[in-house]
């Protein structure tokens, strides 16, 4: 999986494949997480700094604008139609 992506770490970076696909992984599995798991995961985060909780959801508001957003599962039909109109 990802094999061009791999291939240029490798190039481009000291990584070995190895490293360099558990970095992938990594990236990819923190960015797979829903919006619910983040605002979850950084209001204990925030928390635990000793943020109030105003503080933390302004934070968490501004947080989310920067978040990449996952498309919606396609069906092969709507694949199709995205490609073919």
């Amino acid at each position: 999986m990802h094999d061009d992506l791999v291939d240029h770490l490798t190039r481009s970076t000291p990584l070995n494949r190895g490293e360099a696909l558990r970095v992938i992984q990594d990236v990819l599995a923190y960015f797979d997480e829903t919006t619910e798991q983040f605002v979850r995961r950084r209001h204990r985060e925030l928390q635990a700094q000793g943020l109030v909780n105003a503080t933390i959801f302004e934070r968490i508001e501004a947080d989310l604008k920067y978040r990449a957003v996952a498309p919606p599962e396609l069906s092969l039909r709507q694949l199709r139609r995205i490609v073919y109109g």
